[in-house]
C-alpha cells in the first residue's frame, strides 16, 4: 500500500470527498496522527485510505475551512485556485 503525505495546496477534489465522508462533522484530536518528517518536524495529519493509498493530509486552518467549504458547496474547490490540481487543470 501507497502511502502519500499531502499539503493542503496539493488537495484534489477526490481527497476531500474522502475526508468528508470520513469526517462529516469534523476531525477530533483523537482523529490527528503525529509524525517526524526527514527534517525532524514534528506533523500533525489526518488519516483517510483508498485500496491501494493511505493519504496522511497535513493538517492546516485552511484544511478544516476547505473541509467546511467543500461540504456546503462542491463548486467551493473547482472555484478556489489554491488547490494546485486546479492550476493544472488551466493550464490544459
Amino acid at each position: 500500500m501507497k502511502r502519500v503525505i499531502v499539503e493542503y495546496a496539493k488537495l484534489t477534489k477526490d481527497i476531500l470527498d474522502l475526508l468528508i465522508e470520513k469526517y462529516p462533522d469534523g476531525y477530533d484530536y483523537e482523529d490527528i496522527i503525529s509524525f517526524k518528517n526527514g527534517k525532524g518536524e514534528t506533523i500533525k495529519a489526518v488519516e483517510v485510505k483508498t485500496k491501494d493509498t493511505n493519504y496522511l493530509v497535513k493538517i492546516s486552518t485552511k484544511l478544516e475551512n476547505a473541509m467546511e467549504e467543500y461540504a456546503e458547496d462542491e463548486e467551493f474547490f473547482d472555484d478556489n485556485n489554491d488547490f494546485d490540481a486546479n492550476d493544472l487543470e488551466d493550464e490544459d
